[in-house]
């Protein structure tokens, strides 16, 4: 573990997070996390938990939180695909050579809607953005 203790902890949330001021300066000389904050990432709001006030430093930190947590997120998202099509091909894969007869029945109408569906946005976004493109650049 780090030897400096952050100011600051964040408790990720479905949408954000709740933030704790860290308190090792106590009688029982134990660390405290005492909430003084809870953020919304979608928006980027922050709200002071309670009757905090919270200082221009806080305030800095959880901004600088909240962006390097939505770069985070949106990385993710990205690679979170790109694993999505590593699990396609080996879908294919198995499809080929190790899929039962019973194990395809099971799985081809449902696969098969999901890549009709995906294909249709996919060509769709793909057109739009030729067009646009085209557009500024004639």
């Amino acid at each position: 573990m780090s030897e400096t203790i952050p100011q600051l902890y964040f408790r990720v949330r479905e949408n954000g997070a709740a933030v704790f001021k860290v308190d090792t300066e106590n009688k029982q000389r134990r660390m405290e996390l005492d909430q003084i904050a809870v953020i919304n990432i979608r928006n980027g709001e922050i709200k002071p938990h309670g009757k905090t006030d919270l200082t221009q430093d806080q305030i800095a930190i959880i901004r600088d939180w909240i962006a390097h947590r939505d770069a985070l997120l949106k990385h993710r998202e990205v690679d979170d695909i790109l694993r999505t099509v590593d699990h396609l091909n080996l879908t294919a894969q198995w499809v080929q050579s190790k899929a039962t007869a019973d194990q395809l029945e099971d799985v081809t109408d449902a696969l098969l809607m999901a890549m009709y569906d995906l294909r249709g946005v996919l060509v769709r976004k793909k057109a739009d953005r030729m067009l646009k493109d085209k557009s500024q650049n004639p």
